[in-house]
């Protein structure tokens, strides 16, 4: 008997709930908990990590999961790597619905780095305005460059003090389109912008501002996942469950 575990968090996430509750699928629908407000979804859900690779083994086991489908963040690295391990220990079938990755086109200015130590070496030592569109992580070593003004757009306001000491910080939900980032970045005098390349459309809008203002990327890479069955769609894993 099949039963589903979706790990979601991404737009193709939602857009997968929608299909497999519209095709009476049984399946659960986990978040992260990183959100405070996470969207709604017409699955089961649940909220909160797993402990590990061990307790995702237990997860799967006690719940009857026999397919897991990761659709989480290209960033959510650790998480991916847990399911590939867990899968694998508990015999249940695995694929990952991932976005295609950003690619810079013509009148582009990106910066490629590996990690976030090289975005906060790519930036200038003072005077930068950066529109830091990396959501809250990973704020803490941006704080080694704390002459710049940062520009954050967060979904949840900060509980705390933030590490950068010259922050703006604006909280909103996307997708966002390209003309309101355009005025957004015009607004805040934004010098440079950086971005995990997450792929997708949902987040596409700041680099359609940047290429428009003439504002340089610097654009980091997807971290390295252990190998997986990766699908680019919705109808791809669809097919996929069909057929496993």
């Amino acid at each position: 008997m099949m039963r589903i575990l979706l790990l979601g968090g991404t737009t193709e996430a939602s857009a997968l709930a929608k299909q497999l509750a519209v095709a009476g699928r049984d399946a659960v629908f986990s978040y992260a908990g990183r959100t405070a407000r996470p969207v709604s979804q017409p699955l089961s859900m649940r909220l909160g990590g797993f402990g590990g690779v061990a307790g995702l083994v237990e997860y799967l086991r006690s719940e009857g999961i026999s397919h897991v489908v990761d659709a989480t963040h290209p960033f959510a690295a650790q998480m991916s790597a847990n399911a590939v391990a867990a899968c694998a220990e508990a015999g249940v079938a695995l694929c990952a619905l991932e976005r295609q990755p950003w690619q810079a086109g013509e009148g582009d200015s990106w910066l490629s780095v590996t990690d976030m130590q090289g975005a906060v070496g790519a930036l200038p030592q003072s005077g930068a305005r950066v529109f830091l569109a990396i959501g809250k992580q990973n704020l803490d070593i941006f704080a080694t460059k704390p002459d710049n003004h940062y520009l954050l757009r967060l979904v949840d306001a900060p509980e705390g003090a933030l590490p950068l000491p010259d922050t703006t910080v604006i909280i909103a939900r996307g997708p966002f389109d390209a003309a309101g980032d355009q005025a957004l970045m015009a607004q805040h005098g934004i010098t440079h912008v950086v971005a995990k390349n997450a792929g997708g459309v949902g987040a596409e809008a700041k680099l359609q501002a940047a290429r428009a203002l003439g504002v340089p990327i610097v654009m980091i890479d997807r971290p390295q996942v252990p190998d997986r069955k990766i699908l680019r769609t919705v109808g791809e894993v669809m097919t996929w469950l069909e057929h496993s």
